[in-house]
């Protein structure tokens, strides 16, 4: 059985992954910033910030949110965040509570994550004592996996976890199939609506849950939305994640498929060791570079915030 069927294995390579993080300096590109911040609801949320070359002036610069995908952290798309702030957006990532590589146990409950990014907007446009300016009217936001479930809801998506519950029915071999058979839904505590109206454009990649959002709501989302979609993912599998967001949203989105590809060479490429230790996490395809990648999509990324912020 492969070790993505099995997911206490993957929690335990994940953290295996992590440590390795923060043992590697090549790969954990710190970010400029490390804080937690409170949660209403109890609790603190991990986050990382990266700033643009001269963020003291007092010029207000637009905000960037990340959501990372299962069982990931904020460091998760450091090489992104990089870009943007090269280009000159604060950039904010989160650690999402419940849903990374130290804390599973709420791993398929996805529709607790929009309120934890609202939450670090909330902090980064009041609270933050950092040395740049935020420009609270220029807010983006990025998410890859059921990062890219987070940020559909913070666009408007309406979400309901039956379509999901019916989907694993007939596929129980899927991913999120297996998850959910270990970890069933909290039905009483799903979130439908997490929608925040701040967010004025957004980065889906590598789109999970789709099947979970009401068409009406979708079709009422007219923030411009730039979507990515591996062209062979073998985790979020066609055409039940990205086709139900790109064919549903009221304003079409930017889209790109991008053959060879695998689910997780939207995350940055992994230096030897890891590659050795997490084959699954940092294998790509023959013929795939994704270094070349990377390089290609964090410029359409920035092109894209650049042209909507």
């Amino acid at each position: 059985m492969s070790l993505l069927r099995r997911p206490v294995a993957l929690i335990a390579a994940l953290a295996a992954c992590v440590t390795l993080v923060s043992a590697t300096p090549a790969l954990a590109q710190e970010a400029d910033r490390v804080f937690r911040f409170a949660d209403p609801e109890g609790g603190e949320i991990e986050a990382g910030v990266w700033l643009p070359e001269g963020a003291g002036d007092g010029v207000p610069r637009p905000l960037v949110v990340i959501s990372h995908g299962n069982l990931g952290s904020f460091l998760g798309h450091h090489d992104t965040a990089e870009a943007l702030a090269d280009a000159g957006f604060v950039v904010a990532a989160l650690t999402h509570p419940g849903d990374n590589w130290r804390d599973p146990s709420r791993s398929i409950q996805v529709s607790d994550r929009p309120r934890h990014v609202s939450l670090l907007i909330d902090h980064m446009t009041r609270d933050w004592t950092g040395p740049a300016a935020i420009d609270s009217a220029r807010i983006g936001a990025f998410g890859f996996s059921a990062g890219a479930f987070t940020v559909t809801a913070l666009a408007g998506g309406v979400s309901h976890p039956a379509p999901l519950l019916r989907h694993c029915e007939v596929h129980p071999e899927q991913f999120l199939c297996t998850l959910l058979e270990r970890q069933p839904i909290d039905l009483a505590t799903w979130r439908p609506n997490g929608h925040d109206p701040r967010v004025k454009a957004a980065v889906i990649a590598g789109a999970a849950f789709g099947m979970t959002f009401t068409a009406d709501s979708l079709a009422e989302v007219r923030i411009p939305i730039q979507m990515w979609q591996a062209g062979d993912d073998e985790i979020l599998v066609a055409p039940f994640h990205a086709e139900p967001i790109r064919d549903g949203l009221g304003r079409r989105p930017e889209f790109h498929r991008i053959d060879g590809a695998l689910h997780h060479d939207f995350l940055p490429v992994c230096p030897p060791e890891l590659a050795a230790s997490l084959p699954q996490l940092c294998r790509s395809q023959p013929g795939f570079d994704r270094a070349a990648f990377h390089q290609s999509f964090n410029r359409e990324v920035v092109r894209f915030f650049r042209e909507t912020l």
